[in-house]
């Protein structure tokens, strides 16, 4: 099984997939370890990434992802903001995958973001992540402002269905 979990930066992709990797003893990546070194240059200078910016990342990331499924599975953190980056993700894969988007407010994501310490994407870059989502009609929609325990809970019951 191959769980993305999805949202703006700030939203909690990584703590949530972590829990959610514990709890079901899946391995969890991170896709911005996938990201080219020119890619985290421009973010670490506030310049949003454009569309073909992301296109090898995510073709590297949409070859990686089978070979994820064949062996233990996958939680992967992944921004996926766009609707045709997550049909990059999952072109290669016969069985879909498992979305969970974390919903998250402006407000609060920039505030996150602001506090956050140590990450390559800073507070200015989060108009850009707002501008670019297209939030899902499926998967898993969760309310990000919940505790990480409150939506693994969730996410977990949810998987389950």
């Amino acid at each position: 099984m191959v769980i993305i979990v999805m949202g703006v930066t700030g939203s909690g992709k990584s703590t949530i997939a972590k829990l959610v990797s514990k709890e079901t003893e899946i391995p969890y990546y991170d896709a911005d370890d996938f990201h080219s070194t020119e890619n985290i240059k421009k973010m670490s200078n506030g310049v949003p990434l454009t569309d073909e910016d992301r296109r090898q990342w995510l073709i590297l990331l949409s070859e990686q992802i089978p070979k994820w499924q064949e062996k233990s599975g996958a939680v992967l953190a992944c921004s996926a903001l766009k609707e045709k980056y997550r049909e990059t993700l999952q072109s290669h894969l016969e069985e879909g995958i498992k979305w969970v988007y974390l919903d998250v407010p402006r407000e609060v994501i920039k505030n996150r973001v602001i506090s956050r310490k140590g990450h390559f994407m800073p507070e200015k870059l989060v108009a850009s992540q707002f501008e670019a989502l297209e939030p899902p009609t499926y998967g898993i929609c969760v309310n990000g402002t919940l505790t990480p325990e409150e939506i693994t809970s969730i996410v977990l019951h949810k998987l389950d269905d």
